[in-house]
């Protein structure tokens, strides 16, 4: 996935700005920050706490129709919930987690094997920066297309440690059957077809895998890991590091914090099911802050429509109460990173 058109300048690995903690670049730094990247909500009232949906009830007869009110509500209100019995054994995630760690921890030259180049988002490193204003984010990260299979561009891919290309294709393999038993849930929970939102997508689309590597920050209350942001996918399954919170999502004018559950995906829809539902599904803002002492690992995996196919709201969830809210467009991802690499939201252009 390159991006053409883009005059690039080249930025530092955040590992190597920890060599002079005591002169940050001042495009990390947020003068506004302070307390305020600190003291997001930790939930303490149902309103207030991240949906936790049981994926296993959404298969169970007796269960099901409870399960997928459940998930309407949480797309509708928080645009994301965190997924339990969804499939996948501790030992397993424990090693998606740990081959992430070892690579991060490698030598800077043998990182840089599967380095990132000019114009492609792909391989290890960090985003594209667009401007010598743009904020950066305090996040190395590795970042490769899985899907289609016929598009993997292996040159990209880390080959240490050993186990790291067998453990991601395994990986891909369970989140992608996992999206389409989500797809199918959301699909049947707006009363459409299930093989809607499916349908809407194509069998051709990029899946983009994101492993995100936030180093111990020495100005944790001003930078940010990530900015604030919604995703440009259809739908995301975000695995959190184990034992160091960051995940903020934002509800409601509030910040809350994201509370690590043993086992747990986060999932969120992106600005496309936004769009495809015409607003009913809402694709939450979030942002990821830093810590001081720890270093933080998560694994994000972005699925998107096939770029050939047109994305507009569907014919159903539209009428005269609910008007159309949204332009169609096609390869809404091209627009969407240059939009959020400056801090702004691709999917306010196409608002009627």
């Amino acid at each position: 996935m390159a991006e053409s058109g883009v005059v690039e300048i080249i930025g530092k690995p955040v590992q190597e700005l920890l060599l002079n903690p005591q002169n940050l670049p001042k495009n990390y730094l947020y003068e506004e920050g302070g307390a305020g990247f600190r003291d997001a909500l930790v939930p303490s009232q149902d309103d207030e706490c991240i949906p936790v949906l049981d994926l296993h009830l959404l298969s169970s007869p007796s269960a099901a129709q409870q399960e997928l009110a459940k998930l309407h509500l949480a797309l509708h209100s928080w645009g994301c919930f965190q997924a339990i019995n969804h499939g996948m054994e501790r030992s397993f995630l424990e090693k998606v987690r740990e081959v992430s760690k070892q690579f991060f921890h490698l030598p800077k030259e043998e990182k840089e094997k599967c380095g990132r180049e000019p114009k492609n988002v792909q391989g290890y490193g960090n985003d594209i920066i667009y401007s010598a204003n743009q904020r950066l984010d305090w996040t190395d990260r590795v970042y490769l297309k899985v899907l289609p299979e016929d598009q993997r561009e292996f040159k990209f891919w880390p080959q240490k440690p050993d186990d790291f290309r067998s453990t991601v294709l395994q990986y891909t393999e369970s989140i992608k059957l996992l999206s389409e038993v989500i797809l199918k849930a959301m699909a049947k929970s707006l009363n459409l077809e299930e093989d809607c939102f499916l349908n809407e997508c194509g069998d051709r689309g990029d899946t983009m895998l994101r492993f995100n590597y936030y180093p111990p920050c020495p100005m944790p209350d001003h930078v940010l890991g990530l900015k604030t942001h919604a995703d440009g996918s259809t739908i995301t399954f975000l695995l959190q590091d184990k034992e160091v919170e960051g995940l903020q999502v934002l509800k409601d004018d509030k910040w809350f914090k994201v509370p690590i559950i043993p086992d747990a995906l986060v999932i969120n829809v992106g600005d496309q099911i936004e769009i495809m539902s015409n607003g009913i599904f809402q694709s939450p803002l979030h942002r990821a802050v830093v810590n001081a002492e720890k270093e933080r690992l998560t694994v994000a995996m972005f699925f998107l429509p096939d770029s050939e196919k047109e994305i507009k709201p569907v014919d159903k969830l539209v009428n005269e109460s609910r008007p159309v809210l949204y332009k169609p467009m096609k390869n809404y991802v091209d627009i969407y990173f240059q939009n959020y690499q400056q801090g702004k939201r691709a999917i306010e252009a196409f608002k009627i």
